[in-house]
Order: C-alpha cells, then sequence, then structure tokens
C-alpha cells in the first residue's frame, strides 16, 4: 500500500508542478500590460461664475399709435410709462425675431391708416374752412 500511496503522491506533485507552470504565464502577462494611473484630481476653474439678471421690458402700443415701454427687475417696476416712438418699436421688433416684428407691423399699420383717415378728414374740413374765410374776405 505504500506504494501506492507514494504513487498517488507523486502524481499529485506531478499534477502540481504542471499547473504552476500554466499559472505563472497567466501572471506574467499580467505584469507585463502597464498598470492604469489613477485619475488626477479635477482641476477648480477660475472663471468666473455667470450671474444672470432678469429684466422684463413690457412694451405696449394703443390703436392710435403711442407706445409706452416699462422695464421691471425682480418684480420691482424700475421704468413706467416712458413714451417710445413706433419707428423704435418696430426697429426693436425687428432686431428681436421675424414674427414679433410681423405682429407689430400689423398694428403700428393699422395704426397708420387710423392717422391717414383722420388727416383726410381734417384736410377736407380745412378746404372748407379756408373756402368759407375766402367768401367772407371777398365782401
Amino acid at each position: 500500500m505504500s506504494t501506492e500511496t507514494e504513487t498517488e503522491q507523486a502524481e499529485t506533485v506531478a499534477t502540481d508542478e504542471s499547473s504552476t507552470p500554466a499559472a505563472a504565464p497567466e501572471q506574467v502577462a499580467v505584469a507585463e500590460q502597464p498598470a492604469k494611473k489613477p485619475r488626477a484630481p479635477r482641476a477648480q476653474s477660475t472663471a468666473k461664475k455667470t450671474r444672470t439678471v432678469e429684466l422684463t421690458l413690457t412694451v405696449t402700443g394703443t390703436a392710435e399709435g403711442e407706445w409706452q415701454a416699462e422695464l421691471s427687475q425682480g418684480g420691482k417696476r424700475v421704468l413706467q410709462g416712458l413714451s417710445v416712438p413706433a419707428a423704435a418699436v418696430s426697429r426693436a421688433a425687428a432686431e428681436l425675431h421675424e414674427d414679433i416684428s410681423k405682429a407689430i407691423e400689423t398694428v403700428i399699420d393699422a395704426a397708420r391708416e387710423q392717422h391717414r383717415a383722420r388727416m383726410e378728414e381734417l384736410e377736407a374740413e380745412l378746404s372748407k374752412v379756408k373756402a368759407a374765410l375766402a367768401d367772407l374776405q371777398e365782401g
């Protein structure tokens, strides 16, 4: 029996030795791979944080073509009832967006038409007054 035990031990040693060389190349392969460098901590930005300022500009117009502006900051009115020319409103709207410009131009065009009609009425009335005055001077 001792021969069988010695044979078993010899086989075990041979098995252990044969498994050792197989493990060695794996260890060598792992050792040959470069070690990953730990990431460097991210540097803090030196740029200033952008501070936003919220301003609300409200432009209101009438059918007669009179425009006013109001400026608010954080719910507090900074300017109120500031008279603004229609031409300036039109230019500003054109700079902002085409759709805004179209909407405002519609209001301004209606005001122009209303003023033209009023001007024609006044010119007709002025013509009548001039004619009446001319009749009074002849006599």
